[in-house]
């Protein structure tokens, strides 16, 4: 697909969604609720609009899936590599050997056909193509092991299927430092002092209040262990160790993720949801982020919330069942606070804002969190003290045949500026 189809489908969708969803709402007002066939055909819109969503994260936090484009080209390369070998084959044999798999073709097909319509009535040669074919279908079928079978292998694929696992890209959005302590301490004002106007000659006395103190964040430690036959690791298709570090990885981003979104801080760092200094903003209905009615107006007392220099470089995050719902909400003027950017090669804005799926955030119920906003990179700080590294013991469980692998981790985080963001509740 084109940039200019997917901005052609893109907007052409938006427009059909809103005037679809128009039409739900003036339903609502009438009937006090919607028909079924207008719901399901928001829903339906909706959905497809949700299909470009994929792309317009990469576009918000700048990355370009490069090893998913290898792979599909690979495939590709696969693919036309194959149909060469195919043509190669067809081009290496002679013209007789042609002509004759072209004869018994045809008297094949002839036979299907005559067998068909006419029962057994086949001509000798077409009896005789039957018998010869049906002679080497019982002296070497792949259908039974022993008569060949074991010569047709099946491929084996060395490519191991795997579900998606969700991480949420909190890195990409909070502020990141490397330590060599088992903690770093940040200064930080705890009061200002104020100025005050004074005569020509006045008396001027000391204006006291300017305080600092200290945040400390402690770095926390995360594993992950695992036992191996030592069978398995030599006998293997795949690489035991690289699998399983990759495994490893994976699981540590999603662990660190919910902890910088929800984490308690004991053992583990303080998510943004939790810390204590974070404010909120109610929506206005108990269960749901629009207001009582129907509106945005939860959302946009939420960013209006925070103080204007923490705007310049603030960000949604938002589940995508979340977002689906941002989707269909409107301002007191009666416009959508959603848009699509991908007509000017921007990313799409809640009310002009970018926003980041974060899967750890919760959705929408009754007293939870499940939209926050601000400048997260001035909220919150993130230390790294020890990457993921990899222990191999082939010693403590050797007398079970087995191989330890020990994987380990150090990081910590914490809200350092709590006034730079702010939550919706779902309250009224």
């Amino acid at each position: 697909m084109t940039e200019k189809t997917a901005i052609e489908q893109v907007m052409t969708a938006f427009e059909e969604f809103k005037a679809a969803n128009d039409n739900r709402l003036k339903e609502i007002e009438k009937k006090g609720s919607a028909d079924v066939i207008t719901a399901e055909k928001v829903d339906r819109i909706e959905g497809a609009l949700q299909k470009f969503e994929d792309a317009n994260q990469k576009l918000t936090a700048s990355l370009l899936d490069a090893k998913k484009a290898a792979d599909t080209e690979k495939e590709h390369v696969d693919e036309i590599e194959e149909k060469l070998a195919k043509l190669e084959l067809r081009g290496g044999a002679s013209v007789d050997k042609v002509a004759e798999m072209k004869k018994r073709h045809e008297s094949w097909a002839r036979g299907v056909v005559f067998a068909h319509t006419q029962g057994v009535s086949l001509t000798a040669e077409q009896q005789k193509l039957f018998r010869e074919v049906e002679a080497e279908y019982k002296a070497l079928s792949v259908g039974n092991d022993t008569t060949g079978g074991y010569l047709a292998p099946m491929e084996y694929v060395r490519e191991i299927i795997k579900s998606v696992t969700e991480i949420s890209p909190v890195r990409s959005l909070v502020r990141v430092r490397s330590t060599a302590a088992k903690a770093i301490q940040i200064p930080k004002r705890t009061g200002q002092y104020a100025a005050v106007w004074v005569a020509e000659q006045g008396t001027r006395s000391e204006t006291d209040g300017l305080r600092y103190g200290m945040w400390e964040i402690p770095t926390h430690e995360m594993y992950a262990l695992i036992d191996i036959s030592e069978q398995n690791l030599e006998d293997s298709a795949f690489s035991m160790e690289s699998e399983i570090s990759s495994e490893a990885t994976e699981q540590f981003a999603v662990a660190e993720g919910a902890a910088v979104v929800s984490g308690n801080g004991i053992g583990k760092p303080e998510g943004w949801m939790t810390a204590a200094g974070v404010a909120e903003t109610n929506s206005g209905t108990a269960a749901t982020i629009a207001d009582a009615d129907g509106q945005a107006n939860g959302l946009l007392s939420l960013k209006f919330g925070v103080k204007t220099a923490y705007t310049r470089n603030a960000t949604w995050a938002l589940n995508r069942n979340t977002l689906g719902s941002v989707r269909r909400l409107k301002d007191g003027q009666k416009n959508y606070i959603w848009m699509p950017g991908i007509a000017l090669g921007k990313p799409n804005t809640i009310d002009g804002d970018p926003y980041v799926e974060v899967p750890d955030m919760p959705s929408e119920g009754a007293g939870l969190y499940p939209v926050a906003y601000g400048d997260f990179a001035k909220a919150y700080t993130l230390v790294d003290r020890i990457q993921m590294s990899m222990l191999r013991d082939p010693y403590t469980q050797a007398t079970g045949g087995n191989v330890r692998f020990i994987f380990r981790k150090r990081l910590g985080g914490q809200v350092t500026l709590a006034e730079a963001i702010r939550k919706l509740k779902c309250s009224v």
